[in-house]
């Protein structure tokens, strides 16, 4: 994607990235993790990286004043694991309503240039669809285009 991003550390399996996010509150680790959740199926996780046992902290509201910037570095790993994993599927929602809404807006923003690149579907009433601006989705599945 063409937004501004913080540079990435790739752990030694594509599964893995690390960032750090700089604003007002400092420099916050933040850890984006790709779990297999069935075959070709992945969770993307991602949140604050909590430095005393490395696990993900997504339900922190850092508030570093840099959203649409750690959300590019975020969107930027897809590019990256789907390199490595090109028939993947890749689920995607937030740990709250709030961040599911707030990647959907990102979606839709981002919109030309992700649908460009990917084949995005939404989750709602109990079924995946072709993704649609203005819809109010639960989830998302997102897959490379060939």
């Amino acid at each position: 994607m063409g937004k501004e991003q913080y540079e990435l550390r790739e752990g030694l399996n594509t599964m893995t990235y690390e960032f750090t996010s700089i604003g007002p509150k400092g420099a916050i680790p933040e850890l984006v993790i790709y779990y297999e959740l069935e075959d070709n199926v992945y969770n993307l996780a991602f949140g604050d990286k909590n430095t005393n046992t490395s696990d993900i902290d997504d339900l922190v509201i850092t508030d570093n004043k840099d959203s649409q910037k750690v959300l590019a570095t975020v969107a930027s790993t897809l590019y990256t694991f789907t390199d490595k994993y090109p028939d993947a599927w890749v689920a995607v929602s937030g740990s709250t309503k709030a961040r599911t809404r707030l990647y959907q807006i990102g979606i839709s923003n981002n919109w030309a240039e992700i649908s460009a690149d990917f084949i995005v579907l939404g989750f709602k009433n109990e079924k995946w669809e072709r993704f649609e601006k203005n819809i109010g989705y639960e989830a998302f599945l997102v897959k490379r285009k060939k």
